[in-house]
């Protein structure tokens, strides 16, 4: 019996040290699966790493996701007819402009008038330039758009002032200059103006025929803010409008003191004509001017993709903006001349297109 007991105890030890051997051999038989887990990256660590995308899915594009095809030939000639009329335009402001009743008239009367010149021409040949480029043509074609139907009816009215102003003489404000059309000489200016205003049309046409063809697209970053561009647009286009309707620099009344009675009497004195009280060639082109703002304002907000719309608002801007600082030019270089509350307003108008320009460029949805 003795001997049984001892032989008991003396294998409880080797018993509990076996099961300690075998747990331990199995703990590490059952964490060797991990450690392959591990390294071949099927186990629970490799669920939490972040899950790379498939070979050769494609990222979604930055920004407005712009689309931009290969623009068409009479896209890229639009861009040529602008970069050619820009350097004519300004070349048009040193040479003799007109010749009216024996006084040589230029364009470039002084710094306000070639400041006033360049706005247009500049403008021109940097759009031109990416358009011929292939660089967001659509941008360029609604700008030669908007900018073919202004200049339309600005040179209708430059022919007026050249060839058929004689008809029925007046006193007009040329240059920042009060004359009487009695006798009008036209000027190698002239000339160069009405050829900058020429293919500055075409340009136009030449952009509406060619638009549909043009391939360049966005996401609509535009989209929420177009209803309030739009409304901010007709506004201004209604305000402009009145604004071209009256000088923008005209002749002060002045006060008579009547001899006989004492008493100081205000005498009107003839001044330029409105822009819709000329006859022929000069009432039908500020109608199709006052016609063009109405109708650019109101296109401008709409076109596509957003690049589109910053070009269309541009083209107003920029004309609008020209007629302003023309008006205070004009104001500034006569001593006869006073600036009239519609010059200031037309000069406010071309402040507020640019506006609305760097707000239609920068505006932008927040994309989700």
């Amino acid at each position: 019996m003795a001997g049984r007991e001892s032989s008991a105890r003396d294998d409880r030890p080797r018993g509990a040290a076996g099961a300690r051997r075998t747990t331990t051999a199995g703990a590490r038989r059952t964490g060797s699966p991990r450690a392959g887990d591990r390294r071949t990256g099927t186990g629970p660590a490799a669920d939490r790493r972040p899950a790379r995308p498939a070979a050769g899915a494609v990222a979604p594009a930055p920004g407005d996701g712009l689309v931009v095809g290969d623009p068409p030939g009479a896209a890229r000639a639009v861009g040529v007819l602008l970069v050619l009329a820009g350097p004519a335009g300004v070349a048009a402001l040193l040479p003799t402009y007109l010749v009216v009743g024996g006084r040589e008239l230029a364009l470039a009367g002084g710094l306000g008038g070639a400041l006033a010149g360049l706005v247009v021409p500049l403008t021109a040949v940097a759009v031109g330039a990416g358009l011929a480029a292939g660089r967001v043509p659509r941008f360029g074609l609604a700008y030669a758009g908007v900018g073919g139907a202004l200049a339309l009816g600005a040179m209708l009215i430059e022919v007026y002032r050249g060839s058929t102003s004689t008809v029925r003489p007046g006193i007009e404000v040329l240059a920042g200059e009060r004359v009487l059309t009695s006798s009008v000489q036209t000027g190698g200016g002239w000339w160069l103006q009405v050829a900058a205003l020429a293919l500055t049309v075409v340009a136009g046409v030449l952009a509406a025929a060619s638009w549909n063809r043009t391939v360049m697209e966005d996401r609509g970053a535009l989209d929420p803010a177009r209803p309030g561009l739009a409304g901010a647009a007709v506004v201004l286009g209604v305000l402009t409008v009145l604004c071209l309707a009256l000088p923008a620099a005209d002749v002060p009344d002045r006060i008579v003191a009547d001899p006989s009675t004492g008493l100081e009497v205000v005498v009107e004195q003839p001044g330029p004509q409105a822009l819709l009280e000329r006859p022929g060639l000069a009432l039908l082109g500020g109608l199709l001017l006052a016609g063009a703002v109405l109708l650019g304002s109101v296109l401008a907000p709409s076109l596509r993709p957003r690049l589109a719309a910053v070009g269309g608002f541009l083209a107003v801007a920029v004309t609008v903006l020209a007629a302003g600082l023309g008006g205070l030019r004009d104001a500034v270089a006569s001593d006869e001349l006073d600036w009239t509350v519609p010059g200031a307003g037309l000069l406010a108008a071309g402040l507020a297109y640019v506006l609305l320009t760097v707000l239609a460029w920068r505006l932008r949805r927040t994309s989700s």
